[in-house]
């Protein structure tokens, strides 16, 4: 481990809450146009902070919402880290359920209780704390770009034709992240993977009106029936997806994977009784962590058809429909998979009823290399911060822009998550520890040191 002095009895702690308060107050939901010029509000709150640490910051117009750049490059000769964030946030409805405004941060507890404390006004802006913190005892160790975008919550519609048109200025030798959840409270994780996404509609088309289920019950196709029949077709008693070649050319993993993440502090009686269910069901011959981090899924996340009224009416619906994901993994492209599912789900309509499976969007799976000096880097800077190593991971969500990344600009990820799921990030009373926040602060500072030691630079 290198020999860096430590930063904790530098940092202004009081200062740093104060500012981060500010920022959250300023309601960036991206999904709500009413909020237009909030999201602007926001982006300059952040070019001005930026500008004021000596960066050369911007506000960059896009055909949404804009994207803050900033720039602090003191060498050419030094490594350089581009910081990836969102300053949008998103909706706060219900707002009936917050316990307090979500719009003006309140502390109980030591947690800050907002919407974007955690995901991810709080993460990014401890990066740049992190920054300030560092610059008050001299020169960043590297090179530092910011991309603070406005439109993550709503699938990044612009993101990737702002990096195509300007890569050559994004160029970097790695890519820093903070936008999730470490394993658990006391572990620090660096995440080297997040599975892929395809997300599809199904349309299940029967008669052409609502029918009246005595009258024509027995030989009119029931849609709703038939929707179910293709559902329980999906999957077989084992837990195995039934898609043909949905699993071929998945990169299986390694006995390396398997045993670290079996000494991980995970308890499946635990996690059930945190989400109040009797059992864990899934694809056989797996456990739980392989099943949420390195298996594909196929979930039905909606389904929907007929009468859902108060009391009963007795008809035969027209027409039924569903909303599914599936999560994929290292091997499988969200492309393919959608093609496959599309085919197959199409095959097995039952007689009398026509499908149609719409594409909605997907992502792209990604796994990153184990042995890379910068996830060495990352490991050290969170040794600093809580005195033990980290623990090395996947997760199962998926950042379909982590994958624009490493095609548009060529460089690694590294994904450092600062917060915890029980931030109940998207929910009502979304909050972040005001612990966490600090260590997130220190952990920035810590990483952009360790990646301009020595030994890293060269390794890269």
């Amino acid at each position: 481990m290198t020999s860096l002095p430590p930063l904790n009895d530098a940092l202004d702690a009081a200062r740093a809450d104060a500012e981060l308060f500010d920022f959250l107050r300023i309601p960036s939901v991206s999904a709500d146009s009413r909020r237009k010029g909030d999201m602007l509000r926001a982006a300059e709150f952040l070019q001005s902070k930026l500008a004021s640490l000596g960066f050369t910051a911007r506000v960059d117009r896009t055909a949404g919402h804009p994207v803050v750049y900033a720039e602090r490059v003191a060498s050419p000769e030094r490594p350089t880290v581009l910081i990836y964030g969102h300053y949008d946030v998103q909706p706060e409805a219900p707002e009936g359920e917050w316990l307090s405004d979500p719009f003006e941060p309140t502390v109980r507890d030591g947690r800050i209780y907002a919407r974007g404390a955690t995901d991810d006004k709080g993460q990014a802006y401890a990066h740049v704390q992190g920054v300030e913190l560092l610059l008050g005892q001299g020169d960043l160790p590297v090179n530092v770009k910011f991309l603070l975008e406005g439109e993550e919550e709503v699938g990044s519609p612009n993101l990737e034709t702002y990096l195509r048109e300007r890569a050559e200025e994004l160029a970097c030798d790695v890519i820093v992240i903070s936008d999730g959840s470490r394993f658990a409270r006391d572990v620090p994780t660096v995440t080297y993977g997040l599975r892929g996404l395809s997300y599809i509609e199904v349309h299940v088309q029967g008669a052409n009106r609502d029918l009246h289920s005595g009258s024509y019950g027995g030989a009119a196709p029931n849609p709703i029936n038939a929707l179910a029949q293709i559902i329980a077709r999906l999957k077989d008693e084992q837990g195995r997806i039934t898609i043909p070649g949905f699993y071929d050319s998945i990169a299986e993993l390694t006995e390396q994977e398997r045993a670290m993440w079996a000494q991980l502090p995970h308890s499946d009686q635990e996690f059930a009784a945190s989400i109040g269910v009797s059992a864990l069901p899934g694809e056989a011959g797996y456990s739980t962590l392989e099943r949420l981090w390195a298996r594909p899924t196929l979930d039905v996340n909606g389904i929907w058809g007929g009468y859902q009224g108060e009391g009963s009416k007795t008809v035969i619906a027209a027409k039924a429909g569903a909303k599914i994901s599936m999560r994929l993994v290292p091997g499988q492209d969200p492309a393919r998979i959608t093609k496959l599912a599309q085919d197959y789900i199409t095959s097995l309509a039952p007689q009398g009823v026509s499908v149609k499976v719409i594409d909605h969007h997907g992502g792209q799976p990604i796994a990153m290399d184990l042995d890379s000096p910068y996830i060495a880097a990352a490991d050290r800077a969170l040794q600093r911060v809580y005195g033990k190593k980290a623990a090395f991971g996947r997760t199962g969500g998926s950042i379909p822009i982590v994958a624009s990344f490493r095609a548009i600009l060529g460089a690694p990820v590294l994904l450092v998550d600062l917060g915890l799921n029980e931030d109940a990030p998207h929910s009502p009373n979304e909050s972040f520890a005001l612990e966490d926040y600090h260590n997130g602060i220190l952990t920035s500072a810590y990483l952009l040191q360790e990646l301009g030691a020595d030994e890293t630079s060269q390794s890269g």
